[in-house]
């Protein structure tokens, strides 16, 4: 028993464990809604499965040969994501899906680059900020840091603008991490509230309409609400214990839209009720506590930039893709980790997690 307590206790323990019981949930509400399609097919079950393999296979990759084996690598990374990322304007594979050119046809299946290219944008900034080696970074060391990092986030929003707000939420985490001065995060703020209404006007029509409808939620003939509406009804007619799998009538009746990738949570809550949205929140919540535990016990500044850049795209897109299905916030097609549909996806977050644990590995040497 005391084996079993110790094994539980470890830090990259409850990661493995709280990412196995958010997949296996994954797989059993894809069953489901795969269940209610006519014709019946489970083929984005066994797609995600597939994904799920080949991301746990690349994970064991990443923690064998370790993070400090790319820290060198930073330049052929850069060229290497900016190349991928402009792989979706190329005729014959780019593809346009819900308005955004993001994904390349590969013939069996379609993939997302910006999602692979988030755990190199982790490493980039990492190892950029890493370099000053101080605790109080100055407006020269942000200007530096912006320079280098702005030409990826710029392709990203050119393509899918919100997959542009994780980017920039790694870089704002990992920012205040490094000890960027505060007078200059209150300035940064700032400007960043002043400049929406600029932003807004550069937005394409469909991501205007977003904001539209997150404006004025009682407006149902603003295309966005009508989704967000139905969203609702789903996780409020749950209840507590839910309607049970396979029974869930804003899913069977198709009212529900975008099931399997930007509203899951509202399957899982209106089938398996409060219990089981509460679920996938502690499941993500132990498994970001932990990698807040890593970060801290790291042995480098770079270790711990790379914990807390991983930290902040998992938590920025729980708490987006939750709150968009409530209509707390603008709905942005950014998938809930580990638990929407979504290869790309789900392969990039175990990459990820692959350099976490890797980072645990070398702390843990360090020690010993």
């Amino acid at each position: 028993m005391q084996t079993i307590f110790r094994i539980i206790k470890k830090p990259a323990n409850l990661i493995l464990c709280s990412i196995f019981i958010l997949v296996m949930l994954s797989l059993l509400i894809l069953t489901s809604i795969n269940s209610a399609k006519m014709p019946v097919s489970y083929r984005e079950v066994v797609s995600q499965t597939a994904a799920f393999i080949l991301g746990m296979i690349a994970l064991i990759v990443i923690y064998t040969i370790g993070y400090n084996y790319l820290h060198d690598l930073d330049r052929p990374m850069y060229i290497a994501s900016i190349a991928l990322l402009l792989t979706v304007y190329i005729p014959v594979l780019g593809l346009v899906i819900n308005g955004s050119r993001a994904w390349i046809n590969l013939g069996v299946t379609t993939v997302q680059p910006s999602e692979f290219v988030k755990p190199i944008f982790i490493l980039l900034t990492a190892k950029k900020l890493s370099k000053f080696n101080k605790t109080d970074l100055n407006l020269r060391d942000l200007g530096i840091t912006l320079l280098y990092t702005m030409p990826i986030i710029i392709i990203v929003a050119k393509e899918d603008f919100g997959s542009s707000l994780v980017f920039l939420s790694i870089l704002a985490v990992m920012l205040i991490f490094a000890g960027l001065d505060k007078r200059i995060i209150i300035a940064m703020t700032a400007c960043i509230i002043l400049l929406m209404p600029i932003s807004y006007n550069v937005m394409k029509g469909h991501q205007k309409d977003r904001i539209d409808a997150f404006l004025h939620p009682d407006n149902l003939a603003l295309p966005g609400n009508h989704h967000v509406f139905q969203s609702k009804i789903a996780i409020g007619s749950g209840g507590f214990l839910g309607k049970g799998l396979f029974a869930g009538t804003q899913k069977e009746l198709g009212y529900l839209p975008v099931q399997s990738s930007d509203f899951i949570y509202s399957v899982i809550c209106e089938e398996l009720g409060l219990l089981g949205g509460l679920l996938v929140l502690v499941m993500i919540g132990v498994l970001l506590y932990n990698i807040v535990k890593i970060c801290l016990d790291a042995n480098s500044l770079y270790a711990k930039l790379i914990c807390a850049g991983v930290f902040a795209m998992i938590a920025f897109q729980t708490i987006e893709n939750i709150a968009m299905t409530m209509g707390v916030m603008p709905v942005a097609g950014i998938t809930l980790p580990f638990v929407s549909y979504g290869g790309s996806s789900i392969i990039s977050m175990l990459i990820s997690i692959g350099l976490v644990l890797s980072v645990n590995k070398s702390s843990y040497k360090t020690k010993i």
